[in-house]
């Protein structure tokens, strides 16, 4: 087979200077795929991660392929069905919207040939000023080499900023957030993933009810967790405020943190604030307790701990982000629900091998990691602070900065941890798998659709229990519910506490 792949059509090309975001290229790359007659395709631009990925993929790049530029590698059946995949691939990058599908100010859209697109967020804030509709929040999407220009651009205009880009110099957060306190404004991010404002959510953000609790987050998916969580016991929230994953870190100093946490405590709709942080430096921590002992509004603190027997942290009963939220409930008066779970159809037994987790969700995967090693030992990751490794137990954290560049993330384009799947379902060292699955606005349309055929089909899934660590809410677009029983009727045991799923996972590893 591997022989009769390599006699096959293959055409590799590199685009100099052409850029694609990375979910317009994710789409290009599946719309090939998908085309009678093509083996693989890949359309990425070219990082060091999509190059391996294309070796891997048994294709030769060009030497001279770069990350400023755009690499497109086909393999096809036959010439015939190659050259319909290059026609397919030449309309879908030049593709353009439908003339009358522009909004105000483009070109078919609903004030066509009466003003041009604003070029900058600066000239866009200062139109929807003149129009009476003032903005008050930019999202800045972007590479994160362009981000700071784009994000500074933002405040200049009056406008508090979310960078939902990644791979931004810290520097230049220091210099973003310095700036907005100066200007009375707030910058969220880099990386700042989550954010619901004023019940609006903005990145990946869950449908949550609006409610008394109050968010401040330098995780993403910890806030979603959370909030999935207060949901499913019938408490909204009135604001999530991410901050970004480095606001903690000694160099940005809870910059970012100590203004949010001042916002929601002058909020009259908020009677409670929970923090969710992975481990913070140890003179954050101290700075953060204090600022919250001053406030008038009570700080319950959903702090993971770093590997250590007994690290420093800013106060509270910690150790995993659902009993911070059930210590929530207790503050707030509300009784602890039993947590929703779908146990697998045909009960596994423990049995000897590894345990390797597959997470999209960066504290999803450092929650996990630390009940895993509590029980288990040695757990390797790519987590920093944690053995690297891809022998015996390993928890893997797809959404980390050096697998996203030039890529969607994991919760868009789950791609890149599909295969790994498929590869730990056939490791007969494999004992179980934990994944977590994050529905919410602008992830996975359907994640349980293309997971499901793996966790039933795959060889050697009879033999490999499956655990889902499920982030959602039933009125999530993908239905949490829904998605569920989808996975438990493929095979696997499903649960909406992350910690309850990864203490179920290390329950099945035989000793």
């Amino acid at each position: 087979m591997g022989a009769e792949r390599q006699t096959r059509p293959v055409w590799v090309d590199v685009r100099p200077g052409l850029y694609r975001d990375s979910i317009t290229l994710m789409r290009i790359s599946r719309g090939l795929a998908e085309r009678d007659g093509v083996l693989d395709a890949l359309t990425a631009m070219a990082t060091d991660l999509n190059l391996e990925l294309l070796d891997q993929m048994g294709f030769t790049a060009p030497p001279e392929a770069g990350p400023n530029d755009l690499v497109v590698a086909i393999r096809a059946a036959d010439e015939a069905a190659l050259a319909a995949a290059l026609e397919l691939l030449d309309s879908l990058l030049t593709e353009v919207p439908a003339a009358g599908s522009g909004g105000p100010g483009e070109p078919g859209g609903q004030d066509a040939g009466r003003a041009s697109p604003a070029r900058t967020t600066g000239a866009a804030a200062a139109r929807l000023r003149t129009a009476g509709s003032p903005a008050t929040l930019a999202l800045v999407s972007v590479p994160g080499r362009h981000a700071f220009v784009e994000a500074m651009d933002a405040l200049d205009a009056g406008l508090n900023v979310m960078i939902f880009s990644d791979n931004v110099p810290v520097e230049q957060e220091i210099l973003l957030k310095d700036a907005a306190a100066r200007r009375g404004l707030l910058v969220m991010g880099p990386d700042c993933g989550t954010a619901v404002i004023g019940g609006a959510g903005l990145g990946f953000a869950n449908a949550v009810r609006p409610g008394p609790v109050g968010i401040v987050a330098a995780s993403g998916t910890g806030s979603q967790q959370v909030m999935c969580l207060l949901d499913a016991a019938g408490v909204g929230v009135s604001h999530a405020i991410g901050v970004g994953g480095r606001d903690l870190s000694a160099e940005v100093s809870g910059r970012a943190t100590l203004q949010a946490l001042a916002a929601l405590n002058a909020d009259p709709a908020t009677e409670l604030i929970i923090m969710v942080s992975k481990p913070p430096a140890p003179p954050v921590a101290r700075l953060i307790k204090e600022a919250a002992r001053r406030l008038s509004t009570p700080v319950v603190f959903a702090v993971l701990r770093d590997g250590s027997a007994d690290p420093p942290h800013v106060g509270g009963r910690v150790g995993d982000l659902t009993v911070a939220v059930e210590s929530a409930l207790s503050a707030l008066g509300v009784p602890v629900p039993a947590w929703p779970s779908w146990p697998a159809a045909v009960p596994r037994r423990p049995r000897r091998g590894a345990l390797r987790g597959l997470f999209a969700g960066g504290t999803l995967c450092a929650e996990a990691l630390l009940v895993a090693a509590d029980a288990l030992g040695t757990v390797h990751s790519n987590l920093p602070g944690w053995p690297a490794g891809n022998t015996g137990h390993v928890m893997i954290d797809f959404g980390d900065d050096r697998l996203t560049e030039g890529r969607a993330h994991p919760m868009i384009d789950p791609s890149l941890r599909l295969d790994r799947l498929a590869a730990e379902l056939a490791d007969p060292d494999c004992a179980v798998v934990l994944l977590d699955v994050v529905l919410g606005h602008a992830a996975e349309p359907d994640p349980a659709a293309r997971l499901a055929p793996l966790i039933g089909g795959a060889p050697g899934a009879d033999d490999t229990a499956v655990v889902v660590s499920l982030c959602g809410t039933p009125h999530d677009p993908q239905g949490r519910d829904r998605q569920a029983v989808a996975l438990c009727e493929a095979g696997a045991s499903v649960f909406c506490s992350n910690a309850a799923a990864a203490r179920h996972a290390v329950s099945l590893i035989e000793p």
